[in-house]
This record gives C-alpha cells, structure tokens and sequence, in this order.
C-alpha cells in the first residue's frame, strides 16, 4: 500500500506541478478558442441573414417574374395582333390595287377592241361601197368620170 501511497503523492506533485505551469498557456488557448469560436458563430450568423436577404429577394423575383412573364405575354399577344391587322391592311391594299390594275385592263382591252371593230367596220363599209360603185358604174360612166377628172385638173396647172 505504500506503494500506492507514493503514486498518489506523486500523481498529486505532478497535477500541482501542471496545473501551476499549464494553467496559464491552457486558460488562454481556451479563452482564443472560445473567440474564435464566437467568430465563427457570428460569421455564420452574418452569411445565414445575407443568405435569408438573398432568398428574400429571390423569391421577390420569382413572385415579380410571374407578373413579368405575364405582361411579356399581353405585350406579345398585342404586337401580334398590331401585325396581323397590318399584314391584313397590306393585304386589302394590294388586292384594291390588283382590281384596279385589271379594270384599267380591262378597260383598255375593251377600248382596243371597240377601235378594232370601227376599223374592221370602216374596211367592210368601204368594201361593201366599193363593189356597189364598182356593180353600179358602167364603163362609160367610167370614162366620163376620168374626163371630168382631167379637165379639173388641167386649168389647175
């Protein structure tokens, strides 16, 4: 048992001994330790309000994008509508100008038609009269004719 006595002692003069030379160094490793722990908590603090700030606002966004994304579609639906009617506008005019192109066609293929059936008629009057002078007139009036023709024409030279 002495023994045993001695080794507590000696246990005992060794955590004195510690205690006295290591209270110091521990103490402060432990009081830089808790600071920096204490760092570390306000740091995390600090990134989980900026990271709740962000969260924050991007929910903001995604409620704003919902509306957004619904005006970008009205804006659309109206700019498509705005380009139908001018497509349709555009439409209407060229289809106004091609009936007004073919009238004018129209019209100016009739006019050379009527003038062609004046002249087709004028040529078959003048045949027609022709062959009736020609049935009508005898070779003696033929020749009295060509008399009075000259005798006209000679007192004009």
């Amino acid at each position: 048992m002495e023994i045993v006595g001695w080794q507590a002692f000696n246990l005992a003069v060794l955590v004195g001994v510690l205690v006295y030379f290591a209270r110091k160094p521990v103490a402060g490793y432990f009081r830089t330790r808790r600071a920096q722990i204490q760092n570390d908590l306000d740091e995390s603090a600090r990134l989980l309000s900026e990271a709740e700030a962000r969260n924050a606002e991007l929910q903001r966004r995604l409620v704003d994008l919902g509306s957004e994304v619904e005006e970008i579609r009205e804006l659309t639906r109206r700019r498509s509508e705005e380009e139908s009617e001018r497509i349709l506008a555009e439409a209407n005019k060229a289809a106004e100008r091609i009936r007004n192109d073919a009238k004018a066609a129209v019209d100016q293929e009739l006019r050379r038609a009527q003038q062609e059936l004046r002249e087709e008629a004028a040529h078959l009057v003048l045949d027609a009269a022709s062959e009736m002078l020609r049935d009508q007139i005898s070779e003696s009036d033929r020749d009295r004719l060509m008399d009075e023709f000259i005798t006209r024409i000679e007192p004009a030279n």
